[in-house]
């Protein structure tokens, strides 16, 4: 037998393929999540950055009231649905001042919230493909190991030839095992680091939004 992945798979047993057939699906959807993750948060990024360029000069130099009357288009990106959810909460309680602050305030709070758990979608996929898929290889070790000690009992050989192919079918399955779980360890952390600074982003975009909010009702009270 020939140490090579076709002469290992032609020599594993059942319970041996159904292992790395598994990690071979826990892999195929932790990469396919990864893909879809980076597209949608690019996308919502770059919509985000033309949209805070659009409603800053407007704020600027029109002021809040014609940034909450502008026209918006649909490709807003997280942080202008966000921003959206708080202006549309100040035009509908811009005339009752009391209120206005804290209206805005609900709004941005609940919309920021939203978002950040659209940010995090498949995040538990890759978890647990990361967590789960050593334990999946090392199942795989396990019954490998457990074969060769029966085909030892079996021949009352204990020599290299009769055990090789269990230990080698173990190795496979452990080696799958970590091949599949590091890089959904790399990409969630990756992923994490990228949605935290995000979530920073939108925090400081509802705070920045919430002082412009109270000091125009500010101004109006005088």
């Amino acid at each position: 037998m020939q140490f090579t992945l076709p002469e290992l798979w032609a020599h594993m047993g059942f319970f041996a393929r159904l292992i790395v057939g598994a990690m071979a699906i826990m892999s195929t959807a932790s990469l396919l999540v990864a893909f879809e993750r980076f597209i949608a948060i690019s996308r919502s990024r770059k919509q985000s950055i033309a949209f805070a360029m659009q409603l800053g000069p407007i704020i600027k130099t029109h002021g809040l009231d014609a940034a909450a009357d502008a026209p918006v288009g649909e490709q807003l990106g997280h942080l202008g649905r966000v921003l959206e959810a708080g202006l549309s909460a100040y035009r509908t309680s811009r005339h009752a001042p009391d209120v206005a602050i804290e209206s805005v305030a609900r709004a941005l709070e609940r919309q920021s919230q939203r978002e950040v758990q659209t940010l995090k979608r498949g995040q538990g996929l890759l978890a647990t493909v990361a967590s789960t898929a050593p334990f999946v290889g090392l199942l795989g070790t396990v019954v490998g190991i457990v074969n060769s000690f029966q085909l030892m009992s079996a021949s009352g050989s204990a020599g290299l030839a009769t055990v090789s192919a269990g230990i080698s079918e173990a190795l496979v399955t452990t080696a799958f095992g970590l091949l599949v779980a590091i890089p959904a360890v790399m990409t969630y952390n990756y992923f994490q680091g990228w949605i935290e600074n995000l979530s920073v982003d939108i925090a400081e975009s509802s705070n920045e939004l919430m002082d412009h909010v109270a000091r125009r009702l500010m101004h109006r009270a005088y």
